[in-house]
């Protein structure tokens, strides 16, 4: 069955025009890619796969992640660095409540802050208060990942055991 254009050829033109017989088609050159080559959507190259213009888009992908590859590492790294804060920051608590607890049974908080810590964890404990209550301060450092972001400090506050 024919088509609209009258040849068979599914087109769409009336009157059996083609598109190259149509006013101010052909008169141009072929049309440029902002790239500079002949690879763009009006030539009607380079949209096949097998046609070469997807190597070049495919490069240009890859380019593009590779920009990008920084962005992620950043990401990820500070994603790391906020886990080592709330690690340190959960071993000064500990730490802080060992100590408090020792102190108020009369023992030694340093070595109590120490214990309580994982291994390659330097602690630090002062103690402080009178009367019925004894306060733990712990110190901890937190690893440096990206930044140098200080010490993590918690308290602890226990009644005296007399």
């Amino acid at each position: 069955m024919p088509y609209a254009d009258g040849h068979g050829h599914g087109h769409g033109h009336a009157h059996g025009r083609g598109r190259r017989n149509r006013p101010g088609h052909g008169q141009r050159q072929r049309q440029r890619s902002r790239f500079g080559h002949g690879f763009g959507r009006r030539s009607g190259r380079g949209l096949g796969r097998g046609s070469g213009g997807g190597r070049r888009d495919t490069g240009q992908v890859a380019v593009e992640y590779l920009g990008f590859i920084p962005v992620l590492l950043i990401v990820g790294l500070a994603g790391v660095q906020i886990g080592a804060v709330a690690y340190a920051a959960e071993q000064a608590g500990t730490a802080a409540r060992a100590g408090a607890r020792a102190a108020s049974l009369g023992r030694s908080a340093q070595e109590a802050c120490a214990r309580a810590v994982s291994g390659g964890i330097d602690v630090s404990c002062s103690s402080g208060g009178g009367g019925d209550s004894v306060t733990v301060t712990a110190t901890v450092r937190i690893p440096t990942v990206v930044w140098d972001l200080g010490d993590a400090t918690k308290s602890a506050t226990m009644p005296r055991d007399h």
